[in-house]
């Protein structure tokens, strides 16, 4: 009977873990998801931060914000290239929307159960200290610039945020706005539902309407619905057919996720609060980490990053010389201009000296410290390459180009399988600048051979991880770098995409065509092989040219090394082109350009149950089995999707899959096996727009830059946060399934060099159903900086290490902040004797003055910022009479210039707010004004001065107010 009993029970467990009930995650018909409540949240906020920073600086913004923006729109109105006519792509910013939404999708899958993820089970002092810390993970993890840690830990305070709405009651009490409580720790969470209140009765039939006791609406009580096995006797459940408790008395549920859930009526005003509480967060990082670098936690950039990740040892010289210069030339060209790299990552590496990383967004911070650079040392011949090339990729926006400088092996030749994983991760480009190549071996002895060379094994294992990530290996000698780093230059510039890329190994006579649409500008055709190989290019009007003419009728051709590149002449010749390649040796074609159309996509799988949605699926796709993509195609209104391919990158196989909308962009594509072990993402359609002045539609292809490898077994893993103290050890369990009886082998490796412990070997059992499972380890330094992050990547492979499956873990290390008060304002004076005729004010000044403090246990003020107002702002730090530090403002502004509005920001990120008004009364008498909204447990001051002239009195409402928005 008890074996019954624990069975059922495990029964329910299981099917809730895969049935939760929420918003739903991506993919609902008729009703509003959190993929749209976040994507109408950030590209909203992103444009009012964008209005803001042009209203500042003198510009126009020509945007109307609402509920219909895209991605595009807000990336043009942002663009200050809007006016220069460079092109711009918001391939970056659509990015980094789908990586929020997909982590709020996250917490369905791995806190499903958990109740304080989704405000469940009246949670709420929980789920608030969720937020609370998140919010401070977010804001620690910008400060040090790592901002894909920061969008992670972002979408998934989303999510618990957003499920607020739809879970308590909050709706039905008619609140038509956010509760701030939420994302304000230092004010209290008032009128919670007590543990014994009853708060719901049952519903008649399927009308769930009237479920919630008249008592607890007329009081404005809080509460939400339990889930899950048991509740409370009296309370509220949240319902569905996954809900067991709303089985119980009082039956029926009080969620509004869907249109068709138990409240389901009130399911757009929660979503719309939702949207509305999501950018509030948004507002109260913003405030916290300034404007700039909010738009870039937005994913919103104008241009690629400049990577390096150079050999500095002894033999290196010309190599760093020339590093240098095509650095210099990159910045002095294109700074000031939309073609400015959006940041610069340099990473040195030697034996074993590996570092440190720089990465910042200040050219000539970068052009010191690779100035810096020397060639020394080095002792053996192989070199830690890998080491710093993995520091790159982890550290790099997702989809950088990366360039790696080196003459000598790889010493860390082991760390290949997590390279390719962190590419496959990253989607990353990773092109090789190789110097000192030994030719092959019936070409050149070793005895030939330079004291310092790369042999054909070692230079091989650049050559599979470029292709791999759609990159190249560029061989050429220390003389010709400078004709080599040309590749450098074309890759830094706005709006670049791969129109094709192939390659055969071993060679054989091939022909490849691509389309070109009117879209496209700046095309390059690279072609990588050896001295003898042969081509033909030839337009879609028939027009050829072959690798022998260097000024021809279709390109102008450079060949350095192993490389041939062609610039294609300002040919308009839209339609499909032909390259012919002869050769017995391994090659590669690349085609790429510049055009604002261009698609993301990211590896999902169905979860089963009633959402019947998809999750973003960790390491590689089965082998045979399905392929599901979420795809978002971008930069056209006029782009029209015909078909979606899974393509063998070394062959013409081809597998079309099968495209359903999901409104807008976004697509998911589904094919129903994939076609090798080794694949790349092909798409085609037609732009209407691009050729509006043709009478016929623009064919168009893109084609994703990185390899998608396949595994014959599968692996998660789950950590119960995603976030580690300084001095802690988090426990990462992982689990690897496979239809055959197996002992796999396990590596884990993190990027920081962080102590880390894991199984040598897992095993899977004829009487383990198929799986087996590990824990792997991770403790961060006691002195590791906050805000800092770590990237885990835990590799499994069978015993031949031939099929190998990873998943790859982002942690951010941030410390406990145990400070969640705002900072306040102290009004000392208000001199506003020169603004007394509102007529001259333009030839008057008024002046304010206040202490600013954290209080004795706070962090300190980082930062005073004027938010509204164009006076002049002086800051001074004096010691507080009880031993706190005061921060003494002093603004003066012309008294046309009426309102001031200050941002507080400590040194943990919290937010106060600090509003001086100056108002003009036909009234006589002094007029006192009163604080309004400021919190209770926070001391304002807030005075007036009157002064009567010509019987007008001008009067000062200095209201100071202290909130974190």
């Amino acid at each position: 009977m008890a074996t019954t009993r624990w069975s059922f029970l495990l029964f329910v467990v299981l099917n809730l873990i895969v049935q939760t009930q929420n918003f739903h995650p991506l993919y609902k018909r008729n009703s509003i998801t959190h993929r749209e409540i976040t994507t109408k949240a950030v590209l909203r906020k992103t444009a009012e931060v964008c209005r803001d920073i042009a209203a500042a600086e003198g510009q126009d913004f020509i945007l109307t914000i609402d509920d219909s923006l895209t991605a595009e729109q807000v990336q043009k109105a942002c663009s200050s290239s809007r006016k220069s006519g460079s092109l711009s792509s918001s391939f970056s910013f659509h990015g980094s929307i789908a990586f929020m939404y997909l982590g709020n999708a996250y917490v369905d899958l791995a806190y499903a159960l958990s109740t304080k993820h989704h405000f469940d089970s009246e949670t709420f002092q929980q789920g608030r200290d969720l937020i609370t810390e998140g919010v401070s993970v977010v804001k620690a993890s910008v400060k040090q610039k790592s901002y894909i840690t920061g969008r992670a830990t972002l979408g998934q305070l989303f999510h618990t945020i957003q499920d607020f709405y739809s879970h308590s009651n909050w709706v039905e009490l008619e609140n038509t706005v956010p509760y701030d409580a939420l994302i304000k720790p230092d004010k209290p969470l008032e009128n919670l539902a007590g543990l014994i209140v009853p708060t719901c009765r049952n519903c008649e039939g399927d009308n769930c309407d009237d479920n919630i006791l008249p008592n607890v609406l007329k009081k404005k009580v809080l509460t939400s619905g339990y889930f899950g096995i048991f509740k409370p006797g009296g309370k509220c459940s949240h319902g569905g057919k996954a809900d067991v408790s709303s089985l119980q008395e009082p039956v029926g549920g009080i969620n509004k996720d869907t249109v068709s859930s138990h409240h389901g009526s009130l399911h757009i005003q929660a979503a719309n609060l939702a949207v509305i509480a999501t950018m509030d967060v948004l507002e109260d990082i913003r405030l916290a980490v300034g404007d700039r670098n909010f738009l870039q936690l937005m994913g919103l950039s104008h241009s690629s990053v400049l990577c390096f990740v150079i050999d500095t040892t002894g033999s290196m010289v010309d190599d760093i010389t020339e590093a240098k210069a095509v650095a210099f030339d990159i910045i002095d060209s294109k700074i000031g201009t939309p073609q400015e790299p959006a940041a610069y990552i340099l990473v040195p590496f030697n034996d074993p000296e590996v570092g440190p990383l720089l990465y910042t967004e200040d050219a000539d911070i970068f052009k010191v410290e690779i100035d810096k650079l020397t060639a020394f040392g080095g002792g053996d011949l192989p070199e830690m390459c890998l080491t710093g090339l993995q520091l790159a990729l982890t550290a790099a926006p997702v989809s950088s180009e990366i360039f790696v400088f080196t003459d000598a092996p790889a010493k860390d030749a082991h760390l290949k399988t997590t390279i390719d994983a962190l590419i496959e991760n990253t989607k990353s480009v990773v092109t090789f600048i190789l110097t000192n190549v030994l030719a092959s071996r019936h070409k050149q002895s070793l005895q030939d051979a330079s004291p310092r060379w790369l042999g054909q094994t070692e230079a091989q294992l650049f050559r599979d991880i470029a292709q791999a990530s759609g990159g190249q290996t560029i061989e050429a000698d220390k003389g010709d770098l400078g004709l080599a780093t040309i590749v450098i230059e074309d890759s830094i510039t706005s709006a670049l995409v791969t129109v094709f890329q192939a390659a055969r190994d071993p060679g054989e006579p091939a022909c490849f065509t691509f389309d070109v649409d009117a879209s496209l500008t700046n095309i390059t055709i690279y072609i990588m092989g050896t001295s003898s190989l042969t081509f033909d290019i030839t337009s879609s009007t028939g027009v050829s040219q072959n690798s022998s003419e260097q000024r021809g009728p279709l390109a102008t051709l450079n060949m350095v090394g192993n490389l041939w590149r062609l610039k294609l002449n300002n040919v308009n010749e839209t339609g499909s082109w032909e390259i012919s390649v002869d050769s017995s040796d391994a090659y590669s074609v690349k085609v790429t350009g510049q055009s604002p159309v261009n698609f993301i996509y990211n590896l999902v799988e169905a979860r089963e149950g009633i959402h019947g949605d998809f999750f973003l699926k960790e390491g590689r796709p089965l082998f045979g089995g399905n392929v599901t993509l979420l795809v978002t195609v971008m930069g056209s209104e006029g782009v029209n999707v015909s078909e979606v391919t899974l393509c063998d990158r070394s062959s013409p196989t081809e597998v079309n899959g099968t495209l359903q909308s999901l409104g807008g962009p976004n697509f998911l594509v589904t094919f129903n096996v994939s076609p090798t072990d080794d694949f790349v993402v092909r798409l085609r359609g037609d732009d209407t727009s691009s050729s509006s002045l043709s009478s016929t539609t623009s064919r168009f292809q893109r084609q994703a830059s990185t390899s998608i490898k396949t595994s014959n077994f599968s692996i998660t893993a789950r950590a119960n946060s995603t976030n580690i103290e300084p001095g802690s050890t988090i426990p990462i369990q992982f689990t690897v399934t496979s239809s055959k009886v197996v002992t796999f082998y396990v590596n884990a490796t993190n990027d920081r060099n962080f102590t880390s412990t894991s199984p040598s070997t897992v095993t899977i059992e004829a009487a383990t159903g198929g799986e087996a499972d590990g824990t792997v380890t991770l403790k961060a330094p006691d002195r590791a900086t906050s805000g800092t992050d770590v990237t885990l990547t835990i590799q499994v492979e069978d015993a031949t290490a031939t099929d190998i499956n990873y998943v790859v873990l982002r942690f951010s290390v941030t410390a406990k902040v145990t400070d969640v008060n705002r900072p306040v304002c102290h009004e000392v004076s208000t001199s506003t004797s020169n603004c007394s005729i509102s007529s001259l004010c333009d030839s008057s000044q008024w002046e304010f003055v206040a202490n600013v403090t954290d209080g004795v246990n706070g962090t300190g003020i980082e930062r005073i910022t004027v938010r509204e107002g164009n006076g002049t702002l002086h800051t001074t730090t004096v010691n507080g009479p009880v031993g706190d530090n005061i921060t003494v403002v002093s603004y003066r502004a012309s008294c046309c210039a009426d309102r001031l509005e200050l941002s507080v920001v400590d040194n943990v990120g919290n937010v106060g707010i600090c509003v001086g008004l100056v108002s003009h009364s036909t009234t006589v008498e002094p007029v006192v004004g009163t604080p309004v909204g400021t919190p209770a447990t926070v001391t304002t001051n807030s005075t007036s001065t009157a002064e009567q002239s010509l019987s007008t009195t001008l009067w000062v409402w200095i209201t100071i107010v202290t909130l974190t928005l």
